[in-house]
């Protein structure tokens, strides 16, 4: 007998990222047809964004810094072989 949990999963999770999808880009391009004055708001946008991705950078930095501490004091072995 087969277990049909898989089958209604998948499809569920096809519908909702297929729609996610449409949704997405249909968004994207409703974005594309406004207008084309987007000079200084294209600036802000990227300095921005600079801004998260140094900070997500930092952040990423730090958690890998704390877990090899946390693990060095617990006592595992952190030496590549």
């Amino acid at each position: 007998m087969m277990d049909w949990t898989p089958i209604v999963f998948v499809i569920f999770k096809l519908l909702v990222l297929g729609t996610g999808m449409f949704f997405a880009i249909k968004w994207h391009y409703d974005q594309g047809n406004k207008e084309k004055d987007r000079g200084m708001e294209m600036r802000a946008v990227l300095r921005t964004s600079g801004k998260v991705i140094v900070v997500f950078t930092l952040l990423l930095l730090g958690l890998g810094l704390i877990t090899f501490v946390l693990s060095s004091l617990s006592g595992l072995d952190m030496t590549f072989p």
